[in-house]
């Protein structure tokens, strides 16, 4: 069975053996991140045509923040709902591996 992880630094933020992926990305389920305190809300919200509104959360590991380096579909339109509230992280911020 296959895992993917998301990790920063070195320490692991996301493990999941279930997840969808969406052009290229892997969305990870909410239950698959580590812990949630090191998410942060972020005010960057993206609009894609077919999936809706995207919201962004910088993550924190120690001192230092990435921003705006993961981001969610709260409320996706029909055709993406089973991203909804799955979070993909952005590859050049955050070493996501499939294994």
């Amino acid at each position: 069975m296959s895992t993917a992880k998301a990790e920063i630094d070195g320490v692991l933020i996301a493990e999941a053996t279930a997840w969808e992926t969406v052009e290229g990305n892997v969305y990870f389920p909410p239950s698959s991140i580590k812990d949630k305190s090191l998410f942060l809300a972020s005010d960057t919200t993206t609009y894609c045509p077919w999936k809706g509104e995207a919201e962004y959360y910088t993550v924190k590991i120690g001192d230092k923040s990435i921003k705006d380096a993961a981001w969610y579909y709260a409320k996706p339109y029909e055709k993406a709902e089973n991203i909804k509230d799955h979070v993909a992280f952005y590859k050049s911020k955050v070493n996501v591996t499939v294994e």
